[in-house]
């Protein structure tokens, strides 16, 4: 199972295009920026190569997760210890691919399974730390549906092209 390391690179871009819609002012920005006491200078301040290298850099992490999670194949990968060097497989393993090597790598598959994460990890995780932050429902739903949405496309990318 070969892996198309240009559509991680390009999944892990999903976090910075969406944020920079999600979280500008006409659509969230303004009940975020509300919700976290910030202003625009306190936002103008940060320093936004470090932010956006370090954001691109988790996000290629997260993609490495997701690969697991959208692709089943990872799993008979996983069966024969890891991809199959020459002679170093089962001719079932051979088989296996042959025969179910590309079902279910589609967008649509992957995008559902990214949105499993979103709602399964994403959301509980940013709850749990926003009721003890003492966050508000409208923090955690911005965040949750933020992660939900880049989760759902990245999901997609990945099971279907990479």
């Amino acid at each position: 199972m070969e892996i198309n390391f240009i559509a991680l690179l390009l999944a892990a871009l999903v976090t910075l295009v969406v944020g920079f819609i999600w979280y500008n002012p006409k659509v969230f920005g303004t009940i975020w920026m509300r919700e976290n006491n910030l202003t625009q200078d306190q936002l103008k301040s940060g320093n936004m190569l470090k932010i956006f290298g370090l954001t691109y850099l988790f996000s290629l992490m997260i993609t490495m997760t997701l690969m697991s999670l959208t692709i089943h194949q990872s799993g008979a990968v996983g069966m024969v210890g890891g991809p199959p060097l020459i002679d170093s497989a089962k001719p079932s393993f051979s088989a296996f691919m042959a025969d179910y090597g590309m079902a279910y790598r589609t967008f649509k598959h992957g995008a559902l399974h990214g949105f499993m994460s979103g709602l399964f990890f994403a959301f509980p995780m940013i709850g749990i730390n926003a009721l003890f932050e003492r966050k508000s429902w409208k923090y955690i739903l911005i965040h949750a549906g933020f992660w939900t949405v880049c989760l759902t496309f990245m999901g997609g990318i990945i099971c279907a092209f990479a």
